[in-house]
C-alpha cells in the first residue's frame, strides 16, 4: 500500500469519527431540548393547578365568613327579639300588677249585689236627684270600708246628715275624699276610728226615707251632704268593675 492511500485512509476515519460525535451532540440536544420542554409543561399543569386550588379554597373561605357573617346576624335578631319579647311581658306583668295593686287600693263596699238608683237619678224620693249609687242587698248583709280611712261621722240621723238616710257611716280617706254609708241596720264603727281597706263597718238595712233593703253608698268631696260626686265612676276609675 502506497502512502497516499494510507493518508487518504486516515482522513476517512477522522472525518467519520466528526461525523459520530456530531450525531451523537445532536442526539444529546434534541433529548435535552425535550427534557426541558416536558419539565415545562409539567410545571405549566402544577401551576395551573395550584392555581384552581387556591382559587377554589379562597371560595371556600368566602362562603364559610359569608355563613358566619348570617348565624351572628340571626342570632343578633335573636337575641334582640327575646329581649323586646321580655321587655314587653316585663311590661304587661308591671301593668298588671299596678292595675292589681289600684284595684286592691279600693273595693266595693257590699258584695252579691244589684245596682237600683243611680248617680243624679230624678225621683220623688229625693229632694232634688239622687246623691249616690244605691246597691240592693239583703238586711243584714256585711258592709265594709271602700278604702282605708278614718271614721269621721257615725250613728242615726244620717249621722248629721238627716234622717232620709238613717244609720250611716262616714269615713274620710287620705286623697281628700270621703265615703257615706246609709240606710243601714246596724252600724259597728266609732267616729275617730281608723279602718282599713275591706274592713267590716256595719250591716245593710232598709233605715230612713228607703223603699227597700240596700245600701246607699256616696264618694264626696266634703264630709257633709251636697258635695257628693258619681261614686261608680269613682270606681271604675281606682280600677273595680261596678
Amino acid at each position: 500500500m502506497s502512502k497516499r492511500t494510507t493518508s487518504r485512509s486516515a482522513r476517512m476515519s477522522v472525518l467519520r469519527t466528526r461525523v459520530t460525535v456530531l450525531a451523537a451532540g445532536l442526539g444529546v440536544s434534541v433529548a435535552l431540548g425535550a427534557g426541558v420542554a416536558a419539565a415545562a409543561d409539567t410545571s405549566a399543569a402544577t401551576t395551573a393547578a395550584g392555581a384552581v386550588q387556591a382559587q377554589a379554597a379562597a371560595q371556600a373561605k368566602a362562603a364559610k365568613a359569608a355563613e358566619a357573617a348570617a348565624a351572628a346576624k340571626a342570632k343578633a335578631a335573636a337575641v334582640k327579639k327575646a329581649a323586646a319579647q321580655q321587655a314587653a311581658a316585663k311590661k304587661a306583668a308591671a301593668v298588671k300588677k299596678a292595675a292589681a295593686k289600684k284595684a286592691v287600693s279600693w273595693v266595693s263596699p257590699v258584695k252579691h249585689y244589684a245596682k237600683s238608683a243611680s248617680f243624679a237619678q230624678a225621683g220623688g224620693m229625693w229632694a232634688h236627684t239622687h246623691s249616690g249609687q244605691d246597691f240592693a242587698v239583703p238586711s243584714g248583709t256585711v258592709v265594709v270600708a271602700a278604702h282605708g280611712g278614718t271614721v269621721v261621722k257615725a250613728g242615726g240621723n244620717g249621722a248629721g246628715d238627716g234622717p232620709a238616710y238613717g244609720n250611716a257611716v262616714v269615713i274620710k280617706h287620705a286623697n281628700g275624699t270621703y265615703s257615706q254609708y246609709a240606710h243601714l241596720s246596724r252600724v259597728d264603727v266609732r267616729i275617730g276610728q281608723v279602718v282599713a281597706t275591706g274592713q267590716k263597718i256595719a250591716l245593710s238595712g232598709n233605715t230612713g226615707n228607703s223603699s227597700g233593703p240596700h245600701l246607699h253608698f256616696e264618694i264626696r268631696t266634703t264630709p257633709n251632704y251636697g258635695t257628693a260626686v258619681d261614686p261608680v265612676a269613682f270606681l271604675r276609675g281606682k280600677g273595680l268593675t261596678v
